[in-house]
């Protein structure tokens, strides 16, 4: 069986302008390189969720926050933080990859690994959003399946450039849920929530010093935390050539990164569940290229350890 990947059309809000700072179709372009790549058979091979509900959302957000979304009616100082106008294509694409990383969740579950094509908005706090991100797609899916039963404990393994401050916020009292950020100390979220691990990294660090520091926190965490389940934020904007990072990560550098967080939970026997997070490259064929790396690294990583 390969590597089970998730995918929704509704991932691009199609109302969101080719010229915005957000990317938005990286998307679709992440799953075309899939489809080409041979890790999908054909676009209608994705395995495809459904809109969460705000049920689910609530798990994570505040009800205020969550029906203010999906009524659109979002105030103007909020709509500024996320970076999006609130439109009714936002609010559903924000529902879909949240719905996305659960439905890959649960399908890790079964199979030893899965990923979505969206997710990692790792800023949603409970009462609102930040930085392109709307709902907390990972802290709904943790919160959903603890709250069902089919786990008892979770690792979040974030490794974005930016903070994952607002995971950090939802699990700040929930020990069920392991938090791990590493990422640049001097990057944006100026001021940083606490995760359970945090490790902020040097402006400027390559690939072996960036290597050798987020495996070591990766074994200490995955000793801390003995989960259940592994979610894995696997920005790119760790990449040199990334208009949001302060990092010098080469495309080798993400390869090997990829490799070794799957190695480090699939050798383990642990699930991981792969999300995309941040990437911010112009070029959406590179970034897309980028963004598959860890999937490919999952889907070999389920051939070794099956």
């Amino acid at each position: 069986m390969g590597l089970p990947i998730v995918f929704h059309e509704a991932y691009v809000a199609r109302d969101v302008p080719a010229r915005h700072r957000f990317p938005m179709g990286k998307f679709r372009a992440v799953a075309e390189a899939l489809v080409a790549q041979g890790l999908v058979d054909e676009m209608s091979g994705f395995h495809r969720p459904e809109p969460a509900p705000s049920r689910w959302l609530e798990l994570a957000h505040t009800p205020g926050y969550v029906e203010q979304v999906l009524g659109c009616r979002v105030e103007p100082a909020l709509e500024r933080r996320i970076g999006f106008k609130m439109t009714e294509p936002v609010a559903r694409r924000s529902r879909c990859a949240v719905a996305g990383t659960l439905l890959a969740a649960r399908l890790a579950l079964e199979t030893g690994a899965a990923a979505n094509t969206a997710g990692g908005s790792h800023h949603a706090m409970p009462d609102g959003g930040a930085g392109f991100c709307v709902f907390n797609d990972v802290g709904v899916a943790a919160k959903l399946m603890l709250t069902e039963g089919v786990i008892s404990r979770a690792l979040v393994i974030d490794l974005d450039v930016h903070q994952g401050d607002g995971t950090a916020r939802i699990f700040e009292t929930d020990r069920r849920v392991f938090t791990l950020s590493v990422h640049c100390e001097t990057n944006w979220p100026r001021r940083k929530a606490i995760s359970d691990l945090d490790l902020g990294l040097d402006a400027g660090l390559g690939d072996d010093a960036y290597l050798t520091a987020a495996r070591a926190a990766i074994e200490d965490a995955l000793e801390a935390s003995r989960p259940d389940i592994v979610f894995y934020n696997a920005g790119v904007d760790v990449h040199r050539e990334d208009r949001l990072g302060l990092l010098d990560i080469t495309d080798e550098g993400l390869a090997r990164r990829e490799r070794m967080v799957c190695d480090a939970v699939m050798r383990r026997g642990l699930p991981i569940v792969g999300v995309l997070g941040g990437g911010y490259t112009h070029d959406l064929d590179a970034l897309a290229r980028r963004h598959t790396m860890m999937h490919a690294a999952l889907a070999e990583g389920l051939r070794r350890f099956a």
